[in-house]
């Protein structure tokens, strides 16, 4: 502090190479409390620029000579703006010589913050050093304000992103980490308990906390939020916060910020280390928590979505088919991954009065709607084969049906009538994938079957007739098998032909190896079906 109590914490470089002059500024900067860093040169101040750069610790002002020896003043300015570790320093020019009102002009076109003559008083000396500090920290501060903000605009865009609970508190932690600068941890608590935690990169993956202290957060959260909607930031003492989710095995305070939009709905805790910077990002964190408390809501509740979806589908589809004489079938589902939406494939295997009728679909859209309609058209299907399983046949009712109780609703099928005694095959099929037939010497083929899909309205082709033997397997998929994104499916479908035809003779190996090979990661819902004669 000054005699006037102003903060004088700043450290001020005097370059002047007439030694007495740089004596007696030195003097009343230092008498005013700043900390003064004395050079003679214009070399001598880049040298020990770069050395105090490395130390981390620039001066917070520079007042220039104009007439120095080796280089003028204003060059000395001009170098130091044009350098980005040093573009902030304030830079006050001061001469002893009288100068044209364009020379000061030169200075401040240099980049200097000010101009000096000297000598002066004291207390303008110590003015203008103050003035030249007090600006270069507004605008220090300033710019550090607009990264924050850019920062957290960036991370609520990853937050609006995350493609389910996990991903988006994982997210969130490593916004919070570089909002504050330190570890992070972020829980998402669900509705019905389900606790999903998140930690920034920085945080150590080894020796994770066990599930009591995942508990012990739940708790915690659920107390501090009962009856409180909206944003609060408060300090949790070491023995109430778990060890080890900031920090691997360290037990300390923690500074959590709770958000949740209303009671009842899903709360989101962030966690940083007590110490961190809480004054200058607290608003931003808060900011922050509310944005995560939001996007948590439409992601759990896609996550009931899904879990009734998933449910629904493998209520409906058997994970084995029921003994079929004379033949062997394999089936496989597989949902799509935990990120994406459950669609609306299925296959059926069903006796009938003319041989065995199977068949693989896939209702258009991914939702509880489209499972909803998937287990409409299976029990559609096994009423309608009664009277006539004729696959030509079903498919023109199946169209019936969705277009006048789901006229917004399309769908693919592909239908296959099999005679297990004589090996006739009838095909029908309505905008899908067609079967594809395997030979056991290492070919195989589509069949020529076609048609639009179904709720369209449009005229069916006659059903493709075909002949097994028992050298012969049947192999029928939902597209979510190979579709892949900016691939062509003819060339998605030829690829799936030479891997089945490399593949393993029995059914349910080849549905297996072809899991294997297409099926990792899918964004849609894998459904296969494969038979041979026994």
């Amino acid at each position: 502090m000054d005699a006037n109590g102003r903060q004088t914490d700043s450290t001020v470089m005097v370059v002047d190479d007439v030694p007495t002059s740089r004596y007696a500024m030195g003097a009343v900067l230092r008498r005013a409390g700043h900390s003064v860093v004395p050079v003679a040169s214009a070399g001598e101040a880049l040298v020990e620029l770069d050395v105090l750069l490395r130390a981390g610790s620039l001066p917070d002002v520079a007042l220039v000579d104009v007439g120095l020896p080796d280089m003028s003043g204003f060059e000395l300015c001009r170098r130091l703006k044009s350098q980005p570790p040093t573009a902030a320093l304030p830079v006050v020019h001061f001469s002893a010589a009288a100068l044209a009102p364009g020379d000061r002009c030169q200075g401040l076109d240099a980049g200097g913050d000010a101009y000096l003559s000297v000598p002066a008083e004291p207390e303008e000396i110590q003015a203008v050093v103050r003035a030249a500090v007090r600006g270069a920290r507004l605008r220090t501060g300033a710019e550090a304000l607009a990264r924050r903000l850019t920062l957290l605009s960036e991370t609520i865009v990853a937050v609006q992103a995350a493609r389910c609970p996990t991903e988006l508190a994982h997210a969130a932690a490593q916004g919070t980490a570089r909002l504050t600068g330190d570890f992070a941890a972020v829980f998402v608590l669900g509705e019905d308990g389900e606790l999903y935690p998140g930690l920034s990169r920085r945080r150590a993956r080894t020796s994770l906390p066990g599930p009591g202290a995942h508990e012990a957060v739940a708790r915690l959260i659920r107390g501090t939020t009962a009856g409180h909607a909206g944003v609060r930031s408060i300090v949790v003492p070491a023995p109430l916060w778990p060890a080890g989710f900031l920090r691997p095995g360290v037990s300390e305070d923690a500074r959590v910020v709770l958000a949740q939009t209303q009671e009842g709905k899903p709360a989101v805790c962030l966690a940083t280390p007590a110490h961190a910077r809480a004054q200058e990002t607290g608003a931003l964190v808060a900011r922050l928590a509310q944005a995560t408390a939001l996007a948590a809501e439409p992601l759990l509740m896609y996550q009931v979505e899904r879990h009734v979806a998933l449910t629904l589908q493998h209520s409906f589809l058997p994970q084995k088919p029921a003994d079929l004489p004379g033949m062997e079938v394999a089936v496989r589902y597989v949902p799509a991954s935990r990120q994406t939406e459950i669609g609306g494939d299925f296959y059926a295997t069903l006796r009938t009065s003319r041989g065995v009728l199977t068949g693989v679909g896939d209702v258009v859209g991914h939702s509880l709607d489209a499972a909803t309609v998937m287990v409409e058209i299976r029990h559609a299907l096994r009423a309608y084969c009664v009277e006539d399983p004729d696959p030509a046949v079903l498919v023109t009712r199946l169209d019936r049906m969705l277009q006048h109780y789901h006229p917004e609703a399309t769908a693919t099928v592909c239908l296959a009538l099999v005679d297990p005694d004589s090996g006739h095959v009838s095909i029908a099929n309505a905008g899908h994938i067609p079967p594809l037939i395997v030979h056991d010497d290492g070919t195989a083929r589509y069949p020529g079957a076609a048609g639009p899909l179904l709720g369209l309205g449009l005229e069916r082709p006659p059903a493709t007739e075909e002949f097994l033997t028992p050298r012969h397997r049947l192999l029928m998929v939902t597209d979510g098998l190979i579709e892949t994104r900016g691939t062509d499916l003819s060339v998605s479908m030829e690829q799936l032909r030479m891997a089945a035809a490399d593949g393993p003779s029995g059914v349910g190996a080849l549905c297996d190896a072809l899991l294997d090979c297409f099926g990792r990661d899918r964004e849609d819902d894998i459904a296969l079906l494969a038979l041979r004669l026994g």
